[in-house]
């Protein structure tokens, strides 16, 4: 049985805890955020709603887990910075171990080495003049770029331009393996590294095979079998380049759906993955070795909202709606932690909510939801939250929302 005075004595000590903490205004906790100065000083409840928020716990799990695999495989690992568009988080991936950041377009590369980020892959072909003289301009900032191709002619445009700057440009050839860019694998690749290899400005730096329609395959067997189908002939590729006495010393690919079966293809040197940092519902459904929820990676990305009115009992509206989820996908957000709400989109700005089995929540209610689809969800926002528990330890700049160019 709790004393009088002990309960007492717990009291005062939350009251002074309470006290000792110190609150904010609102003018107070901008000048924080501003600063990214935030580290014990505050809370999630302290963030403006909707907020992107990165749970560091299991990000970071996240991470040692990929990368202790690709490890032990002998792999190395080029994440994909289109995910997360963050060069802080481009940078800590580095000095956990990755030898580069993956970038998808030449804007978003550009953004990552302004903010240091080296060993820069850009997975989609740099076309045209404008883009080409920006491609120069980046190969001088970070000479170590590679660029992707899969066109002769694209090839001696950025062959001529190279010559004009007294540049070499690393070139990877793009294997068309799945349903979006690429050369066909064989002899149209093995013909396009020669002609590459002829030229002097231009260096052959390897391959790159993306297997985007095996990443998503439900079913742990049925995505072995197709990724190792698309995969095979990359690998193949890579073999009879040697066999011609080019060097290729990189095949790089996957992706987070098959990361566990693409470092058991022989020839296959590095792997790109993204959504591992985050995932998201789309990634959940495709089942694992273990069952039909894919679990290897925790969902460690989340958008925070606020419960702004009630106009039923069993329904409540957040200010979370088009505009804070991608609506790529045909499943809405999921409650974080529970299936007793539905979430249901209600517009730009609101998200539409059923209350189950006699759940109750309260106008000024902090929620949290999954997101559908991680890429295009971080890019609607311009910052993320990386929160340990209920406290925030940083604010990172999404340094690369927008460059789709």
């Amino acid at each position: 049985m709790t004393s009088r005075r002990l309960f007492l004595s717990g009291g005062l000590i939350a009251v002074s805890l309470q006290a000792a903490r110190k609150t904010y205004t609102w003018a107070e906790v901008e000048r924080l955020l501003a600063r990214g100065d935030v580290k014990g000083k505050l809370s999630k409840d302290e963030l403006p709603t909707p907020a992107l928020i990165l749970d560091l716990d299991a990000f970071e799990k996240n991470v040692a887990k990929m990368f202790r695999h690709v490890k032990a495989s002998g792999r190395a690992i080029r994440p994909h910075g289109k995910t997360h568009k963050c060069s802080t988080i481009a940078n800590y991936l580095i000095r956990q171990g990755a030898v580069g950041a993956c970038a998808a377009k030449l804007s978003e590369a550009e953004a990552f080495a302004q903010d240091g980020v080296t060993g820069l892959l850009i997975t989609s072909a740099v076309l045209g003049k404008y883009k080409i003289e920006r491609a120069l301009r980046l190969a001088r900032k970070r000479p170590e770029t590679i660029f992707c191709v899969d066109n002769a002619q694209n090839v001696k445009d950025l062959q001529e331009a190279a010559a004009w700057a007294k540049l070499k440009l690393n070139l990877a050839i793009d294997l068309y393996v799945g349903n979006r860019t690429g050369i066909a694998p064989g002899e149209p690749a093995v013909a396009l590294a020669q002609l590459i290899e002829s030229l002097p400005h231009v260096h052959f730096a390897g391959l790159q095979a993306y297997a985007g329609q095996a990443s998503h395959v439900v079913g742990f067997e049925a995505r072995k079998a197709k990724s190792r189908e698309a995969m095979t002939p990359a690998a193949e590729t890579r073999r009879a380049l040697e066999r011609k006495g080019i060097s290729c010393p990189l095949l790089t690919g996957g992706s987070t759906g098959t990361y566990n079966i693409d470092t058991d293809i022989d020839g296959i040197t590095e792997l790109q993955p993204g959504s591992f940092l985050f995932m998201d519902i789309d990634y959940n459904r495709i089942g694992g070795q273990s069952g039909d929820w894919y679990d290897d990676f925790q969902n460690a990305l989340f958008v925070r909202t606020t419960v702004i009115s009630k106009p039923k009992d069993d329904t409540a509206i957040v200010d979370a709606g088009l505009k804070a989820f991608s609506t790529d996908k045909p499943f809405p957000p999921q409650l974080r932690g529970g299936n007793d709400i539905v979430y249901a989109f209600a517009g730009d700005e609101h998200g539409r909510l059923t209350l189950q089995g006699g759940k109750q929540v309260q106008v000024g209610d902090r929620l949290e939801f999954i997101i559908p689809h991680c890429d295009p969800s971080v890019n609607l926002y311009d910052q993320l939250f990386a929160v340990r528990g209920e406290q925030v330890e940083a604010v990172w700049k999404i340094s690369a929302r927008g460059k789709s160019q």
